[in-house]
């Protein structure tokens, strides 16, 4: 039997980080730059039921039975199992690499639980859909980032820009692939420092109980600049995005998600010629993004790198 593999790609928020987890729209994009890949290979020369992981990037090479069930590739390949109605599948070696940084707001959890459920499922002979893909990654982001809203899972299964709004702490959420009229170019700076999703979605959630009115009003706000920025993708009006991010790291300001790092490499952008930036995901650490026109694209990425950024990405968004 050959061996079977699916990659999957790294995703940025552009808009609604953190807003999304309370019923407002969020819109994310894939980064294929970055991306996950596993590599399912039969191994005839063990009995059914044994599985080998490797996964290099983080140091691990075990039988699966010797590691805790909670392991998020354990429950991955579980959900798998379970799907597929299979108790002993054929002997098998499970290898995951990634270019996508870990802990850096680009989806590095969820693209692998993509990948491997897509080579695993086809590898047994019963390929999953995507709606059946994305459902069985949430399961496994609620590992890593206990109440997520879904997005990252969604927009790393579609491969496609999507428009995502949070159903239910049980469902991955209702999602739309929207048309993009005119590519734009974004660039992506790594702050080096470890987005710590779960903590810092823990805190909002700790800071909205205490003060309801005002979290609500923001998040409020933050739909509306979702919807905008929809507006201005669907109708190639480019321009009107940068505002509308530098509006939106505003609100993120405001709920205590931002940091010093994450600042100093935002403004480094904007003076470097970025239309705006803000940052990308959970916050205090992880990404920042800035819009540029492909001219300045590079600049503003040597910018970010004189700034301080670990790395830097440059991705056009497209339909």
């Amino acid at each position: 039997m050959p061996a079977i593999t699916a990659t999957a790609p790294g995703k940025i928020i552009l808009f609604g980080e953190h807003a999304v987890v309370y019923g407002q729209p969020a819109i994310a994009v894939p980064v294929n730059q970055v991306r996950a890949r596993a590599v399912i290979s039969a191994r005839p020369d063990q009995p059914r039921g044994w599985i080998h992981l490797q996964a290099p990037d983080i140091g691990l090479e075990n039988n699966w039975g010797n590691l805790p069930r909670d392991h998020p590739l354990i429950v991955i390949i579980k959900g798998v199992l379970n799907a597929a109605g299979i108790d002993q599948p054929p002997a098998l070696t499970v290898r995951v690499t990634s270019t996508i940084p870990i802990a850096a707001g680009l989806g590095s959890g969820a693209a692998v639980s993509v990948a491997i459920i897509r080579a695993l499922s086809e590898f047994l002979g019963r390929p999953f859909s995507d709606n059946e893909i994305s459902q069985l990654a949430f399961e496994v982001e609620k590992l890593h980032h206990g109440t997520p809203s879904g997005i990252d899972n969604t927009v790393i299964t579609y491969e496609k820009p999507i428009y995502f709004i949070k159903d239910s702490i049980e469902k991955p959420g209702k999602k739309e692939v929207f048309p993009v009229s005119k590519p734009f170019t974004i660039v992506i700076g790594d702050t080096g420092t470890p987005s710590p999703t779960a903590a810092v979605v823990r805190d909002v959630r700790e800071a909205w109980q205490r003060d309801r009115i005002t979290f609500e009003s923001l998040f409020e706000s933050t739909g509306g600049i979702v919807n905008q920025a929809r507006a201005a993708i669907e109708t190639g009006d480019n321009t009107a995005l940068g505002p509308l991010m530098n509006e939106n790291q505003d609100i993120l300001e405001n709920i205590s998600v931002s940091s010093g790092k994450l600042a100093q490499l935002i403004q480094s952008a904007r003076q470097a010629g970025a239309l705006g930036a803000k940052l990308s995901g959970a916050g205090r650490g992880g990404n920042m993004i800035a819009l540029a026109t492909r001219e300045p694209a590079g600049e503003i990425a040597n910018a970010l790198s004189t700034a301080g950024a670990t790395s830097t990405i440059i991705t056009t968004v497209n339909g």
